[in-house]
């Protein structure tokens, strides 16, 4: 049976798992829904159309299914939905989608979001990122598994992360940033391969150095960047990380592609 605090104020049609914990002064809404054995300590408010994975802790001031940032937004009942055994720790903020969006943000498992980190509108986040205190999405992001987002970094709207790359602390994003990559500065830049998460999920060697030198057959040359694109294609055949950084480039929609300092923007 779940355990609600006689402080916390639960409205009628909300959803309360099993072994769920509500903490004093939490305030839940009448559409939320809260997995079994999660537990908001204190001081927790759940809005909107929220869907709360199993086993995931909530510490205070946080925020979920708030508004969305948006003046296209007009009290349409769309949704958030967070992912299995996730730790938000205090005052995360995430928003509800838009119907431009598609109407759904949603939050894969086993993250962990640190003090004062925002998921904004229509985002789509993966499995077991780390975002540091204060990082921060704008709307309609893409966020793959295993990402790393440093300390004051934000990720401008409709940009791309692909999976297992890291961004460094106080980054301004503003351009894809390919799978397995590392960029970094104020207005940020590809920096090179993220070798050392790469090394900590146990990569042979031959697979990191195939990427590294990928990334300078693709960043560096004269030739356009489809033709780059085509040489590394074959040259790495059979190398499915080369693979995954190549469709991540090719699929690119909203936003140019983040690059090193000097290198050319030829699409």
């Amino acid at each position: 049976m779940s355990r609600i605090h006689p402080l916390a104020h639960v409205e009628p049609g909300a959803r309360i798992a099993d072994n769920a914990e509500i903490g004093p002064f939490c305030v839940i809404g009448p559409h939320a829904e809260i997995g079994p054995g999660c537990r908001l300590i204190a001081h927790v408010h759940i809005a909107g159309h929220t869907t709360l994975g199993a086993r995931s802790i909530i510490h205070p001031y946080v925020s979920l299914g708030g508004p969305p940032q948006s003046q296209s937004y007009h009290g349409e009942p769309t949704r958030l939905e967070i992912g299995e055994a996730c730790d938000l720790r205090e005052g995360v903020t995430m928003n509800i989608g838009t119907v431009a969006g598609g109407g759904l943000t949603k939050v894969g498992a086993r993250g962990f979001y640190m003090a004062n980190a925002h998921v904004g509108h229509d985002c789509i986040v993966g499995d077991d990122v780390v975002f540091a205190n204060s990082a921060t999405l704008g709307g309609h992001c893409e966020i793959g598994d295993q990402v790393f987002i440093g300390g004051l970094s934000a990720v401008h709207q409709w940009t791309r992360i692909g999976p297992q790359a890291m961004i460094g602390g106080v980054s301004g994003v503003r351009g894809d940033v390919i799978p397995f990559g590392l960029a970094s500065g104020d207005q940020a830049r590809m920096m090179g391969i993220n070798v050392v998460g790469m090394k900590r999920r146990k990569f042979e060697r031959t697979t990191i150095a195939a990427a590294r030198q990928a990334y300078r057959e693709i960043f560096f040359g004269t030739a356009s960047l489809d033709d780059r694109l085509r040489t590394a294609e074959e040259k790495f055949a059979g190398e499915p990380v080369v693979a995954t950084i190549i469709a991540f480039i090719r699929s690119r929609e909203h936003r140019s592609l983040c690059r090193p300092t000097g290198t050319d923007t030829r699409a």
